[in-house]
């Protein structure tokens, strides 16, 4: 497969391309057009992070004494899945290593995404598998790209983040090297709302390192909004460019090295240990309207 893949239901529909098994389109049932359609300023919707999220110090994973150039996010987002399965509601597509990954990243993988569609909502479903004999230290998030002003809605600074729970904070922030930064810092918070405008990201992306929340609702007055929920994922991020008409949250399990930290992959914070021969699932699902 090459071209990209659609998905619809009665309510919904997406497409889906198997380079990076991206989301490239979300819309609604009268033709709304929810994800961000890249540009200029980004030239992605909704890839897939993986086997790290965020950026490694010097862009360089350590396993013990060897080093390995692996850059931000990781490889999954550029690489081509092959798809294993699809239907008219649903698809599943898969990554495994090779040669290639493993110039990188020197560990056995399955990497599945599933996308699925019911009513008004979108799943998607990230599995890691471990068909190596030995531990597989990975993170893994999603990335999805929203557009900011959504469709029918005024200015970007009517649109707010109505979390689950009330979030207390500290929230993390990037230091200049992509890296997080050792001061935490205050929630910009009003109770359980967020009130969204550019300056908040000005300074990087709002990372909350263990949210209480495992859903939030994204809306603006006039607008139809939409859900996002979240299974499996133990931070959250939060980000756009801007200037750009975006806003991207992000389930994440894992993140960008601390700045304090030198150590290699088995000690770094964050990440995920996955036994001989096991699974683990990650779920996220945006409802519409």
């Amino acid at each position: 497969m090459t071209g990209r893949l659609r998905l619809a239901a009665e309510q919904i529909s997406v497409e889906v391309k198997p380079d990076g098994a991206e989301l490239t389109s979300l819309k609604d049932a009268a033709g709304r057009e929810y994800l961000w359609q890249a540009g200029p300023e980004w030239p992605r919707h909704a890839p897939v992070l993986f086997p790290i999220v965020g950026r490694l110090r010097d862009d360089t994973l350590r396993v013990g004494h060897e080093v390995f150039a692996l850059g931000q996010h990781g490889f999954a987002r550029d690489s081509r899945f092959e798809l294993v399965e699809q239907g008219a509601e649903h698809c599943r597509f898969l990554l495994a290593d090779s040669p290639a990954t493993r110039a990188a990243y020197p560990f056995a993988f399955r990497l599945e995404v599933a996308y699925a569609l019911h009513g008004t909502s979108l799943t998607c479903t990230t599995t890691v598998q471990n068909p190596g004999e030995g531990t597989l230290p990975f993170s893994v998030g999603a990335h999805p790209a929203f557009r900011w002003p959504l469709p029918g809605a005024g200015s970007k600074p009517a649109h707010r983040l109505e979390f689950e729970q009330t979030e207390s904070g500290p929230v993390w922030r990037l230091d200049a090297n992509g890296l997080i930064d050792a001061t935490p810092q205050p929630m910009p918070n009003h109770g359980r709302n967020v009130g969204l405008r550019e300056d908040l990201f000005r300074p990087s992306a709002l990372i909350l390192p263990n949210p209480a929340s495992r859903r939030l609702r994204y809306s603006a007055p006039g607008a139809p909004g939409l859900e996002l929920a979240w299974q499996g994922f133990s931070e959250l991020g939060l980000w756009m460019k801007p200037g750009a008409d975006f806003l991207c949250i992000e389930p994440w399990a894992g993140h960008a090295d601390p700045a304090w930290f030198w150590g290699d992959i088995w000690a770094k914070p964050g990440m995920q240990m996955l036994g001989a021969g096991d699974r683990r699932s990650f779920m996220w699902r945006v409802t519409l309207g």
